[in-house]
């Protein structure tokens, strides 16, 4: 970094600086903080990519996750509320949906990130999730 005379910012002149991205309105990045909040637990995140496959009704997420059926349902609030998925009834059962593939793609490009090798910048303690977090 340079700095300039009166103590500003100044580039270096091989460097092209590209034009700021658009701003975005305040509400529109606290809704999307929100949803990327929504989308933050493991369960949440393996739930998604269980519906990404086929909509499924709880005791399907339950058996193909192998976690407790109060806490996939607590988890499915979680994801309804924030508009991830969508529920609907057929007879006695919920079946559960993503809302739209958008959603997925958050979901897969970041697990896809993560495999490609180790996370930059963050705590890199080797600890593996305990259920109760799923």
């Amino acid at each position: 970094m340079t700095v300039g005379v009166r103590g500003e910012h100044v580039h270096s002149p091989e460097r092209r600086v590209p034009p700021p991205a658009p701003r975005q309105p305040t509400r529109t990045l606290s809704a999307a903080g929100e949803l990327l909040r929504a989308l933050a637990a493991p369960v949440r995140i393996a739930i998604v990519l269980q519906l990404r496959e086929a909509d499924r009704c709880v005791h399907e997420l339950v058996e193909a996750l192998g976690v407790a059926q109060p806490l996939i349902s607590q988890h499915l609030r979680v994801l309804k509320a924030a508009g991830v998925v969508h529920g609907e009834r057929h007879g006695r059962e919920v079946v559960y949906r993503l809302v739209d593939e958008h959603l997925a793609h958050i979901v897969v490009d970041a697990v896809t990130h993560v495999d490609e090798g180790p996370p930059r910048g963050i705590n890199q303690t080797d600890r593996t999730p305990r259920t109760e977090e799923m």
